[in-house]
């Protein structure tokens, strides 16, 4: 929290409400989750195979190029989620 601090990033705690029971969606922070899960796509961010973080964030940038690139032109490419004949239409 100090180094973030010392940066200038803004960090905030957020605690349950008090008597809530079980998991609530917080705010933006589906977000990340989201995010997380696209990156997951990506076989070299599946696992920590990085061993300097420069690398580890360039792959972080490729792979967020590469998903902004294919919703600009529409282009699919099979993946483990679909057999090729199965993609559906773009």
């Amino acid at each position: 929290m100090q180094h973030a601090a010392e940066v200038g990033i803004t960090a905030e705690v957020v605690a349950k409400e008090p008597g809530q029971k079980g998991f609530k969606v917080r705010p933006r922070r589906w977000v990340i989750e989201r995010t997380l899960g696209w990156l997951m796509h990506y076989r070299r961010l599946v696992r920590d195979y990085e061993t300097r973080p420069q690398r580890s964030r360039t792959m972080i940038h490729w792979a967020m190029i590469d998903l902004m690139g294919r919703r600009l032109t529409g282009e699919r490419t099979p993946t483990w989620h679909y057999q090729p004949e199965q993609l559906p239409p773009t």
